[in-house]
This record gives C-alpha cells, structure tokens and sequence, in this order.
C-alpha cells in the first residue's frame, strides 16, 4: 500500500465517522484536535502511510500480552492514539556525503528523505483509561523493531510507577507467544555457556530490558531533572506528568537531549492533575494554544479529554468524553460509584473530578478556574486612564503594582509591574527561578539590586514605567501595610485626590472579589502576562461565618500579589469612577 496525501488515516477515519453520527460524544478539545488532522489530510506535503500503522498493531497483537498472561489486543482509542504518531509522515531533502567506494574522498547527493511527522504525543484522558498499557506497546515496539534505537527511558512520579510501565513487557517476554518473541528468548540468559545462537536476545534485567542485537536498554528514571539531563533517548514515555507537586519540566529535559537525534520520540500520558501552576499548567497552556491554532505545530500531537462543564457529571452518556475506554477498560458502575462518593465525601471530590471526569482541580477549591487564568492575546493601552492597586513588599512576595483600564464594553484591561530584589531572586530553587526568567522576558518583574528593596528606588522605576507606557494614573488603591512612605511621596508629586486605602480583611474584600470572579467568569478581564496568570493560578479564599471571603494563597512560595493588586486598584477605581467619564 503506497504513502498518500489524501488518504483518510483508516482508524482515525471510523472515529470520526462515528463522531459525526452521534455515536462518540468529544469535548470541545478532541474537536480541536480532529480539526488538525483533517488539515493534515488536505495538506499536499504530508502523506499517510497504513502499513506503518498496521505493522504496529500486528507486533503489538502478536507479541504482547497482559499482565496476567492472556492476549493483548488493541483498543480502538489506541489504534487512532497510535495512527496519529506512526502513520503521518514527510520528506525533506538533505545534502548528503558519500564516500568513493574506489578510494579516499568521496561527494555530496541530494537525497530525498522520509521522516516522521509526530516527535511528541500528549494524552490526557481518566484514570482507568489503561494509558500505562498503551505506553508499553510503543517502548517494546521501537526497541524491538527500530534497529537504529539504542536508548530508551520510562519515567514517572515514581520509581515504582515507571516501573509498572515495564510489567507487560516483562510478562510478554516471559510467555513469549510470537515468532519474534519465540526467537528472541530461545535459549537461556547470556553468558550462561550455550552457543551465541541459543542465548536470549531479549532479557530483563535490573538495569531494564535489553535487546542485545539491537544494543537498546529500555530503562527507569525518576521524574527529575537532573536524572535526565545528558541523555538522548529515541523513544522516552512519561506517565502522570500531570501529578505530583513537581515543578520540573522533565518533558522538556526528555526533548533537549532526544532532539538531538531523527525521529525521536515522547509519549506523555496523564490524568489530569491536582497541582496548580506547576509545569503542567504550563505545558496545558501551550497545548491549548496549538489546539486553537494560536500557532502551528503538526510535529505534536495532543488528544485531550474531559468533560466540558461541571453539570455533566450527572450525565453518563457525556462520560465518554473524559475517557474513550469507559466500559472496556473501567465500567460504568465504578464511574457511578465515583459519583456517588464525590457527593457524599467532599474531601474526595475534587480528586474524583480531576482523574475521573478530566475536571482540573483548581475549578473547586482555587477562586479562580483553570480556564479564567489563560491569558488574552497581547494587547497595549496607551494614552488611556487607569486606576492602580499597589500591594508592597520588601521581602520574598512580589512588591506589585496592578493597573487596571475600563473598556467601553465593560471589559478591563490589565497590566502588571512586579519587583523583588536580587538577594531574593538568586536564592529560588532552580525550578522557580527559571518560571521568574520568564517574567522577567515579558517585563512583568523586575529585580533590583540589594538584599531588600528599597521603595524609593522602587518608586524611581515604577514612575519611569508609567511614562514609558503612557499610562494615565487617575487614582490608585493600596494596602496600607508597608505603603507610608510610597504613598506620602506619590500625594507630594501627584496631589491627594484618588487616593484609596484598602483595608485588608473579609468584610472589604468580599465584594470586590466577587466582582473581579464575575468578569473573570466572563472573561473581561483581558490580561496578556504570564506573571498575571500565574498569581491568579495561585488564589484561594477563605470564608468566614458570614459568607464573606479572603484572598489567600495555599503554600508559602505561591505569590498572589498582583491579584491583591488589582483588587486594591479595583476598589480605587469603583470610588472614583468620575474621574473616568
């Protein structure tokens, strides 16, 4: 069967067909997603190759098998996971030298070469979807059948869990039910004195598994940078990238050294997580934006799943939208039960809804959800009048300064300015730091020199930035903690009007939040900084008996200051709204 540009992929094709029949609900990220293959499929430069993908499935088929001994065979949704990442592919030409075969020298030929369009793979489906069977099939696949291969890696939270990636290949060898299989296990373990051609190819051991006519070693490493670093893996799966409270980009570690070699490849597998504003939330950001097509990227793909609101929980005909093998490979009744339990137990429904229903965490216990802290497209706001909340700090939280702008539509526009000093900044662990390099990229902090921020210096840049940016100050809000000398001098060089102390406590800042909640909600709040999503990833509230609510942040190293901010700012706008008409 010959490579084609306008074939539909065989198992994505069925998918889709019963998709458009009613058959299949998605959510609206799987829509997204099937909008980029089919612009894959009218695209003349990229070709669809079946046998690839049937290869694939006949190995895994053939030679695998489960956890307790019986045969292995494919799920539909791993048939269309798998078709998206062997089954696309492209041609570049490339310079390449040829040595004489009569002698020294030799010259260069254009060459025509076939290469695999998708280097990265993103799911994120329920618990209970088998995703960790389905990364064993690819890490025994391409070790046992790409002969350039030679480095292979698992990694998860947990030695432990990046070890269970390895169980049915471990059980497949044992059993050894196919012809590859059968020949690369006759025999005994090496060095045990048979003859080289009875010796097992194919062994684990406690380094992993090892094909030794290959030379690849598929082993586990731990969800750690800096067990990653250096190496340059050609095929690496990642499970549960989305769990635990780390704040390392081990999948970008993975990509800097696999990069480095032609066709490598990362399958990243997880549930949906329960840890706000880590890497996670980073890299859903970017994938969110490939979705949208915010920018193009077909060497990555993304298969997202969840349910699309909170109300169709209560729906078990929307659950497959969350997990594709609901009643295959989990059954309804557990799903019921799940349900049951998060209304009955509040301290297990918030895990319940994340893993189970693709529902992120932060929707329930953070103020604001997951959705509300992605940031707008960029925009400027120059010449216009604003109001600014100023939350002052001269320790490690950020010393903010919030600027907010009515819009004639009843939108505000956003902005934020953030310092710390240079003492703060070189003490972050490694994993922070390199987040506050990217504020710092975008302008939105800025480091001063010393150990603790001096506001008069403060105040000098501060004012250099407004006048940079054009800004129209026409009143300001503040916390009164820490602010005497900011605020006497900005009355002394700006006069006294519009000038608001925001008290801090639940009675005043219950109905500003609120307020701030709603055009979130609604998405009026159009800030375009990273440093502004983040602080708004971080805030929780507390209630009091009386229903009023509290900023407040969960962990120490969380700041929430910009979003104090724009409150303080928000509150000095509503008492002076005059000054805008």
């Amino acid at each position: 069967m010959p490579l084609s540009n306008t074939e539909t992929p065989h198992y994505y094709g069925i998918f889709r067909d019963k998709v458009m029949r009613g058959e299949i609900p998605v959510c609206r990220e799987i829509s997204l997603e099937m909008n980029r293959i089919d612009d894959l499929i009218r695209n003349p430069n990229i070709y669809y190759d079946r046998n690839a993908v049937e290869g694939f499935i006949e190995f895994c088929e053939s030679e695998l098998v489960l956890t307790d001994g019986t045969p292995l065979h494919l799920l539909d949704s791993f048939k269309v996971w798998a078709e998206q990442v062997y089954g696309w592919y492209y041609f570049v030409d490339r310079s390449v030298y040829v040595p004489n075969q009569d002698g020294p020298g030799g010259h260069y030929e254009q060459r025509r070469i076939k290469k695999r369009l998708v280097n990265k793979q993103y799911l994120i489906v329920a618990r209970g979807a088998a995703k960790t069977m389905y990364l064993m099939c690819h890490q025994a696949y391409v070790e046992n059948i790409d002969t350039n291969t030679t480095s292979q890696i698992t990694v998860a939270p947990t030695m432990k869990q990046a070890d269970e990636v390895m169980a049915p290949y471990r059980t497949a060898i044992t059993r050894a039910r196919g012809p590859l299989f059968k020949f690369l296990t006759i025999g005994g373990a090496p060095n045990s004195g048979r003859d080289v051609a009875t010796q097992a190819k194919l062994v684990s051991t406690k380094r992993g598994i090892e094909n030794q006519i290959t030379g690849s070693l598929l082993e586990v490493r731990p969800m750690s940078i800096d067990k990653l670093q250096g190496l340059r893996p050609k095929m690496s799966t990642v499970d549960e990238w989305l769990s635990g409270d780390t704040r390392e980009d081990v999948i970008g570690a993975i990509e800097q050294g696999a990069s480095k070699l032609d066709d490598y490849l990362i399958i990243a597998s997880s549930s949906e997580g329960t840890v706000r504003n880590g890497v996670g939330d980073n890299i859903k950001m970017e994938l969110m934006s490939i979705l949208k097509g915010d920018y193009y990227d077909p060497h990555t793909s993304i298969w997202y799943y969840r349910l699309d609101k909170p109300e169709e929980v209560s729906d078990p005909d929307m659950w497959l939208k969350a997990n594709p093998n609901l009643g295959k490979t989990v059954t309804y009744e557990t799903y019921q039960r799940d349900v049951e339990r998060a209304e009955k137990s509040p301290a297990n429904r918030n895990d319940i809804l994340a893993k189970r229903f693709g529902i992120p965490l932060e929707g329930y216990t953070y103020f604001f959800t997951y959705e509300e802290t992605i940031p707008h497209r960029r925009r400027d706001f120059w010449n216009m009048p604003c109001a600014m909340g100023l939350d002052l700090s001269q320790g490690d939280d950020f010393c903010s300064f919030t600027f907010i702008f009515p819009l004639s539509d009843g939108s505000f526009g956003i902005k934020t300015v953030n310092y710390i000093s240079e003492y703060t900044l070189m003490h972050l662990p490694t994993a922070i730091r390199l987040k506050y390099d990217d504020f710092m990229k975008e302008g939105s902090l800025r480091v001063m020199d010393g150990t603790v921020l001096d506001m008069m210096n403060v105040y000098d840049d501060l004012d250099q930035f407004i006048e940079d940016n054009h800004y129209d100050v026409q009143c300001i809000g503040y916390d009164p903690y820490n602010a005497k000398d900011f605020v006497q001098r900005w009355e002394q060089e700006n006069g006294p009007f519009g000038i608001v102390k925001v008290i801090q406590g639940a009675k005043t800042e219950s109905v500003p939040l609120g307020e701030l909640k709603k055009l979130a909600e609604d998405r009026q709040l159009l800030f375009d900084e990273e440093l502004m999503s983040y602080t708004l990833g971080n805030c929780i509230v507390l209630e009091d008996t009386n229903g009023n609510r509290k900023l407040y942040k969960r962990r120490r190293e969380d700041k929430i200051d910009a979003v104090a901010a724009m409150m303080d700012g928000f509150v000095a706008y509503k008492l002076n709204r005059d000054a805008f008409e």
